[in-house]
């Protein structure tokens, strides 16, 4: 069996998740907007799951909409606050992101900014840290604006100081707060998110949850325009008839990971610590992409390094997969691309470092022994390639 190492791209769905949805899809759940008792029967897994969600991240049940996934709950927080934001001012609002965002980010951001609103992307350090101080001078004083900064970097691990952005923010009529969370997770605190943003995108298949079930956290008073219409559900801003066992098994999941999110971190921590030690010691000219391993500000499970020797890196890719190992060049929405991640050279790694970058994530089946496996498998292949 393959030894899997990227967890960010998506984790296996948990023993007890999955037993949780096979006992909902069982019950002969309705449509929850049917009076019946079937319908009755999903509006109640709906209900639960939110109360659920709403505990474990500390928010109340009326600030929960479910969506599909992380990249829906990004663009209805962007285009939908963009949209609330607009019609108040009666301008274009002006729209505030890095340039290490994930693509479903950065794609609305364009889409906005070809619709006619300014649009400042910030630059990073060379670790992938953005300074508050920016966010600030670029959201300026006055003005409709909308911030959006991912709370975690899913490919080199770099986290933001949302507390810290929104002390220099501050509050006022007419800024909105955004970020793409969903790597955050299970990885690091993120109950009570909502005392420092406004809107915040999650996804359940990133925390051991079924693929299919996002949410977006929205602070009481933050006005969004839907995205799409047709139905009354999550008070109309996202119609559909909801999936309510993926929805059930999706709020477990979250429940276990925000629960497990410090022990989990304190293992990553060290099971990532002991593998950088063994492939430095295997591989010599391994480069560390991103904050230090000791770093506070990075996620614990998450390494992106690169050997410059070894060349392409979707090659290596395609031959660690035969050789039993999984991981990933970048993120795995952008796997395909024929250019270099757009994270690495925000970060100033441009050539052969950024071609032949490689992200390794671990997971809660990720054990020590599977790590030296992995590094005993990159020594051979990338000796045989080199």
């Amino acid at each position: 069996m393959a030894i899997h190492l990227d967890h960010n791209a998506t984790t296996p769905l948990r023993p007890e998740v999955r037993e949780l949805m096979l006992e909902l899809l069982d019950q002969g759940l309705g449509n929850a907007s049917s009076v019946h008792a079937a319908g009755r029967r999903s509006r109640a897994v709906i209900d639960d799951a939110r109360e659920r969600v709403a505990g474990a991240l500390e928010v109340h049940e009326d600030e929960v909409v479910f969506t599909s996934g992380g990249t829906e709950s990004n663009n209805l927080a962007l285009f939908g606050a963009h949209a609330a934001l607009s019609a108040a001012a009666g301008a274009p609002a002006r729209v505030v992101s890095s340039r290490i965002e994930h693509a479903a980010v950065l794609e609305p951001v364009r889409r906005l900014e070809d619709g006619g609103a300014p649009t400042v992307l910030l630059a990073n350090d060379s670790q992938g840290c953005i300074d508050p101080e920016d966010v600030a001078a670029a959201a300026g004083h006055e003005g409709p604006v909308i911030v959006s900064l991912m709370a975690a970097n899913n490919e080199v691990g770099s986290v933001v100081d949302l507390q810290a952005v929104r002390g220099a923010l501050g509050r006022r009529a007419g800024l909105v707060l955004h970020t793409d969370a969903v790597q955050l997770l299970g990885k690091r605190p993120s109950a009570g998110l909502l005392s420092c943003v406004d809107l915040a995108s999650f996804s359940a298949h990133k925390a051991g949850g079924p693929v299919g079930v996002g949410l977006l956290l929205r602070k009481e008073g933050t006005r969004l325009v839907p995205r799409a219409f047709g139905g009354s559900q999550e008070t109309e801003l996202r119609p559909g008839t909801e999936n309510p066992a993926a929805i059930g098994a999706a709020a477990l999941a979250i429940e276990l990971a925000v629960r497990e999110t410090e022990a989990f971190a304190a293992r990553s921590r060290a099971l990532l610590e002991g593998f950088w030690t063994e492939l430095r010691a295997a591989l010599p000219d391994v480069h560390l992409n991103g904050p230090p391993l000791t770093s506070c500000d990075r996620l614990p499970n998450t390494i992106n390094v690169s050997f410059p020797f070894a060349g392409d890196a979707r090659m290596l890719v395609a031959r660690l997969d035969l050789a039993g190992l999984e991981l990933s060049a970048g993120s795995a929405c952008a796997s395909g691309s024929l250019e270099p991640s757009h994270v690495l050279e925000a970060l100033g790694h441009v050539g052969a470092r950024a071609v032949s970058a490689l992200r390794i994530s671990t997971g809660r089946s990720t054990d020590a022994r599977e790590l030296s496996t992995a590094v005993d498998i990159l020594r051979i292949t990338l000796g045989e390639a080199s």
